[in-house]
Formats: C-alpha cells, structure tokens, sequence
C-alpha cells in the first residue's frame, strides 16, 4: 500500500483549508473538507493551541488517518496556567502559581515526548520547564518544589495521577495569579522610575557608560533598550555634531563639487 503523510501544525478544533493543509492535501485527491472535519474533531481539546498532527493519505483508495501529537509543554503550561506567555524575566517575574494536580495532568498528557523514566521524573521535567516561563508551582519555585519531591511529598498525589481541581483550588490560583500580575506591574514602574532618573543625572554621558549604570542597578535587560538616549554618535562622526536638517555638508577633501543645477 503506498501511502503519503502530512504533517502540520494546527490550532486546536480550528484548522482549515488554509495554507498548510490545504495546499499539502489538494494534490493527494482526498476530501480536503472531510480532512479538517475530522482534525477537528481530535484537536478541539486542545482550543487555543497549536497542535502537531499527522494525516497518512492511501494513494489508491484516497482513504486517510489522522493521528494527533500533543502541544509542547509550554504550551499545556500557558494553558493551564491561563496566561497568553511566559514571563519576559523569569528569574524575577512569577506570572502565575499552578497546583501539583496540574503539573501531574501536564506530565501525563505529554509522557510519551518526556524524558523521565517514571512519574515523579516526569512531574519534575515539568516543573523545571514551569521554571523557564516564570511560573510556580505550589506557590514555590522550581528548585523548592523539586527538593519536597525528592523528600516524599506530594508522592501521594503523583501516584494516583490526581489531576482535578476543586472549584475553591481553581479561585484561589486565579486569585494568586491577579496578585502576581500585580507585583510585575509595580516593579515595572519602580524600574522606569529608577531607570529614567539614572539617565537623566548621566546626561554628556556616552550611551555605554549609561548602559552600565542600569545594568548595574538591576534593571531589566528588556527595558534597557527603551531607556537609552538615542545613540547620535553614527550621525555626528567622531568629535563632531550632527548636521541639522536641510543644512548642507561640504564636499570630501579632494571630491569633485557637483556641477550647478541649470
């Protein structure tokens, strides 16, 4: 039986004939609309991310199957953890605080792609990516989280494979999630605050100069860059000062003036 696979990236319950399915299965001569009934169907647990899936096309027959791989695990995290990404400062910023129960449906979801070798390996791979994204789990960090495991704790939760929330544990995590939202937003304005005011008592000094300052002070290599004074260096030359518009520059030693506009 020859077959030929597609393989694509779709949104969950959402895919269509769009570039790259369509384009992909048009030349195979299945029921393109058919195809995307049945994608659907197997992604839509999976709305609002993008799912790996594999459609196998029997060239004779034109009969096809359609198998789904699962999302990244920075994916399934952002979804449980409803949060659109990660933090932008992971090491500084928690934007959101996920159960033990969730991280545990996380590794089960995504067991066959994970490295560890049994559920407390995989709790543990997921939690060290929770880590990467800024985001706890019990309320800790990862390293903390991790050691209690290694202690014995939670050992009951991942052996049953527990992963379901009461609506009081749902509320509260929203609740620790609004708060910690909250952190990000005044420490941001804290480091503006501080950021602006390191500029402003640097000013004759060269862009490099002030960059070290704020590095120095702690503030976010993201927000560095919006801090900065525009660099005129480029503009001005070594030692000098940048034209002012519409002025006119003078020829380079030994060029040729243009000739006079008629």
């Amino acid at each position: 039986m020859a077959t030929e696979t597609v393989e694509a990236m779709v949104a969950g319950g959402k895919a269509s004939a769009a570039p790259p399915l369509g384009p992909a299965l048009g030349p195979l001569g299945v029921n393109i609309g058919q195809v995307i009934i049945e994608i659907n169907k197997k992604t839509e647990s999976f709305a609002g991310m993008q799912v790996p899936i594999k459609v196998v096309v029997d060239k004779d027959t034109k009969e096809f199957s359609i198998s789904v791989g699962t999302p990244p695990a920075s994916a399934l995290i952002k979804k449980e953890a409803g949060i659109e990404k990660g933090a932008g400062n992971p090491k500084l910023d928690k934007v959101a605080d996920l159960a033990i129960e969730q991280i545990i449906k996380i590794s089960k979801m995504k067991e066959d792609n994970l490295l560890g070798k049994d559920n407390f390996a995989r709790v543990k791979e997921i939690i060290g990516s929770c880590d990467s994204m800024g985001v706890l789990v019990e309320g800790k960090q990862a390293r903390e989280v991790i050691k209690e495991i290694n202690e014995g704790k939670y050992k009951k939760e991942i052996e049953s494979g527990k992963t379901e929330l009461t609506v009081e544990e749902k509320k509260a995590l929203e609740a620790e999630k609004k708060r910690l939202q909250e952190e990000i937003e005044k420490r941001k304005v804290e480091f503006e605050a501080k950021g602006k005011s390191i500029v402003d008592g640097m000013q004759g000094k060269t862009r490099s100069e002030i960059k070290a300052a704020l590095i120095e002070a702690g503030i976010p290599t993201l927000m560095i860059e919006s801090l900065l004074p525009a660099d005129t260096a480029a503009a001005a030359g070594a030692g000098g000062t940048a034209p002012a518009p519409g002025a006119k520059t003078a020829p380079a030693p030994g060029a040729k003036a243009p000739p006079p506009k008629k």
